[in-house]
């Protein structure tokens, strides 16, 4: 920076001739450029041949200039730095990709892409779909993203994701996918044959439409995602539906006045506007009349 910013750098805009040099090293050039090369600087050969009064009233400005562009430099410099926007990360742009190339988890039954699962429903979750691998060697992948930019609605990337995972029939068919995108606020259900024949498709639009959505609109997403398996392990074993969440019942009272009581208002507005014309028109022909009479 010092070597950029150095007074002796400025010295080709007081004298163009110097500018010229060529940046070869002068052993690689023609004697004619070699002698025009190893020449003194003009503003060297000047310096010389001025009186000493003039070279001192020529220092003072040249350095004053020099040390004001060297604060221009330094200050531009500065802003450059501090203003210069950085850019993303390629990753941050496209989470999606980095779940479809890493492949399933292998120590666990949780991609936590979106980062909004706590430690305990992830030890929950591997404790049940543990237990249930087990016992019906069935295999289910909770899968959590921010948002899709690749893709139309959850259940297509529930599809990539099985296909991408598991590309052979034999790798997939016990395989469970269940996708839930926070930003969407909605999830997908899909799987290999297996998997869904032993869920059914009445708990699969359930959970879809019910544990995946109701709860991630009140960003409860680790019960969303927790209850979304206990229902899928329940209706595998055969047990009794636990059932959605409790959905609330968000209606409000309307501001809006009925149709009886805005033909109340109607007349009782048509009352008083009448009673006011008559009292408009009535009142100075009142007084008019009783002025002529005293005439």
């Amino acid at each position: 920076m010092e070597t950029l910013l150095a007074p002796q750098s400025f010295c080709p805009l007081f004298n163009p001739k110097t500018s010229s040099k060529s940046p070869v090293h002068p052993s690689l050039l023609p004697r004619s450029s070699q002698s025009l090369t190893l020449t003194k600087p003009i503003c060297s050969s000047l310096g010389k041949q001025l009186p000493q009064s003039t070279r001192q009233s020529f220092a003072t400005p040249t350095s004053w200039f020099s040390h004001v562009h060297q604060g221009l430099a330094a200050l531009a410099i500065s802003l450059a730095l501090n203003f210069c926007p950085l850019l993303p990360s390629g990753p941050a742009l496209a989470s999606e990709f980095d779940v479809l190339n890493d492949g399933p988890p292998k120590e666990s039954y949780v991609v936590d892409d979106a980062g909004v699962l706590n430690r305990v429903t992830k030890s929950d979750l591997k404790r049940l779909l543990t237990d249930l691998e087990s016992r019906k060697n069935l295999h289910i992948n909770f899968i959590t993203v921010r948002k899709l930019t690749s893709r139309a609605d959850a259940l297509e990337y529930a599809y990539q994701v099985l296909e991408r995972w598991y590309p052979s029939v034999e790798e997939g068919n016990n395989k469970g996918i269940v996708v839930l995108v926070t930003s969407q606020k909605e999830g997908a259900v899909t799987g290999g044959p297996a998997f869904i024949q032993a869920v059914g498709d009445a708990i699969l639009d359930a959970t879809v439409s019910e544990n995946l959505p109701v709860l991630a609109t009140d960003e409860k997403y680790n019960e969303a995602v927790y209850s979304s398996a206990k229902r899928l392990v329940a209706a595998i074993d055969g047990l009794p539906d636990p059932g959605g969440p409790a959905t609330k019942d968000n209606k409000r009272e309307s501001n809006f006045k009925t149709k009886g009581e805005t033909d109340e208002k109607r007349g009782q507005f048509s009352l008083v506007v009448g009673g006011l014309l008559v009292i408009a028109f009535v009142v100075p022909m009142a007084q008019y009349y009783a002025y002529v009479s005293k005439k």
